[in-house]
């Protein structure tokens, strides 16, 4: 599971997600990608089941990359627990997502196959996304 080896605090602040992404809105290394379209915190176990699915239909050929790594850290407190004490403790790690972020992108599979493989692992986030394509590319 994703997961930084170190942060400087153990506790975060919430948080605002508001607007579009300013970064990592644009395809970069592969030629076919997959772009969030509403905002969202997703897990790092959400993550690793997107990668499952999409190396899996492309039967590991071709190249995937993640552009997302999740770094906060999320807390929560017991359940049952009356109000006040402290903070909870941390419970796990998430990536803020805002609309435009390019979550996956692939390169060395032909068309089908990575519109498939991305939707395949699309359906594992708890976003809508949308299959992009570069602009420069050529279907065979």
């Amino acid at each position: 599971m994703l997961q930084p080896k170190r942060t400087k605090f153990r506790r975060a602040q919430k948080g605002r997600m508001k607007g579009n992404a300013q970064r990592g809105n644009q395809l970069a290394f592969g030629s076919f990608g997959i772009k969030a379209l509403e905002e969202h915190w997703i897990t790092g176990r959400q993550i690793e089941a997107a990668r499952q699915a999409v190396t899996r239909h492309m039967k590991r050929e071709g190249q995937l990359w993640i552009r997302i790594f999740p770094d906060k850290p999320i807390t929560k407190k017991p359940a049952e627990v009356r109000m006040g004490k402290g903070k909870g403790a941390p419970e796990g790690f998430v990536v803020p997502i805002t609309p435009g972020r390019i979550l996956f992108e692939a390169e060395g599979v032909p068309y089908e196959i990575a519109k498939e493989a991305m939707r395949l692992g699309a359906q594992k986030l708890p976003i809508t996304t949308k299959f992009i394509v570069r602009r420069d590319y050529v279907k065979e």
